[in-house]
């Protein structure tokens, strides 16, 4: 049993997750619990023995002066609590870290010791992978679970996914196995724009899951960098025809695509959460992303000049390297 001494008793308390590595496209999933870190200025209660679970030669430790004495950071996953205030309160256990190098049950089964320990109802883990999706549409998010009672609770998808996965795929199905109801939320980040940071994407998942929990997330800055990240990704792709070509072929495939789904429905969701923002009154804080030259946006090719794979005759792309799993089959995201 793990003895957590000086944690208060939780309200209502829910487990938000995010790993970098892997299943974190853009940083966008890690920068998601970071922002509400520190939005809600949470405070790390645990952090994991990183010798467990990592290796130094991958994930390596850093040093840094302070007070004049030289200290080391050691990669590791910490938890950190935060109380969301209003007319219903709840407690947020946020798990922020790097997705472990090795033992990778045990590492879940720690995880799930605290959740135990704590009263968590529902684990939600962030995850963003790389996708056929222009950025300039909206960031697509899904919701998925493997609790078919849950999907249906939620207005979930139930995953149907097979193949390689990550941490985030491994900590659900560790959670469905020991009774915990548990959620993944994925955003898709252009394939073709992939270096970190992606703030629009960030933005993207913290609005759903302010829907999942009926929960207002005060957005600091986010809003600001992801219009800023949009122009300079615009200016990049106009200098070049082939860039500008290819994100017009992706821009007609989503239209198409998501035409049915124009409906009332997304757009009572959108005034529900202006509506909870307006009641709410100004939010407090800040966050910022860090921002890069505007060269560094889209990814280079061997010859240095910035260049998209060629869409296949399906409207698909080849396969890109970057930050994040690009692999999906046709029921969502692997989760």
């Amino acid at each position: 049993m793990i003895e957590l001494e000086g944690v208060p008793e939780l309200i209502d308390p829910v487990m938000v997750a995010a790993f970098e590595g892997w299943n974190d496209a853009g940083d966008a999933a890690s920068t998601a619990v970071a922002h509400l870190e520190r939005e809600w200025k949470g405070e790390v209660f645990a952090a994991l023995d990183a010798e467990d679970y990592y290796d130094f030669q991958v994930n390596r430790p850093t040093v840094f002066m302070e007070d004049g004495v030289r200290k080391i950071t050691w990669p590791t996953t910490r938890l950190s609590v935060v109380r969301v205030g209003g007319d219903k309160p709840r407690d947020l256990v946020l798990v922020r870290g790097i997705e472990p190098s090795m033992r990778w049950r045990s590492f879940c089964n720690e995880l799930l010791g605290f959740a135990h320990e704590l009263g968590v109802e529902l684990v939600v883990v962030l995850g963003a992978l790389l996708g056929d999706t222009p950025h300039t549409r909206p960031v697509p998010v899904s919701g998925v679970t493997s609790d078919a009672d849950l999907a249906r609770r939620m207005d979930l998808e139930e995953t149907k996914y097979e193949g390689p996965t990550g941490i985030v795929g491994v900590l659900q199905e560790a959670c469905a196995h020991a009774g915990v109801p548990a959620v993944s939320l994925w955003a898709a980040v252009p394939h073709y724009v992939s270096q970190p940071p992606n703030p629009k994407a960030t933005l993207a998942l913290l609005n759903r899951l302010e829907d999942l929990l009926d929960l207002r997330i005060p957005q600091g800055e986010l809003p600001e960098d992801a219009r800023a990240w949009q122009v300079g990704v615009d200016q990049l792709a106009a200098e070049d025809s082939e860039v500008a070509e290819y994100v017009q072929t992706l821009e007609e495939a989503r239209d198409t695509a998501e035409l049915p789904e124009a409906s009332g429905e997304a757009i009572a969701r959108e005034f529900e959460r202006y509506l909870r923002r307006r009641d709410a009154g100004p939010p407090g804080g800040h966050a910022t992303a860090e921002g890069g030259e505007g060269g560094s946006y889209l990814r280079d090719n061997p010859g240095g000049r910035p260049r998209p794979p060629k869409p296949d005759a399906s409207g698909g792309s080849g396969g890109a390297a970057g930050s994040g799993p690009k692999g999906e089959d046709e029921d969502g995201p692997e989760d």
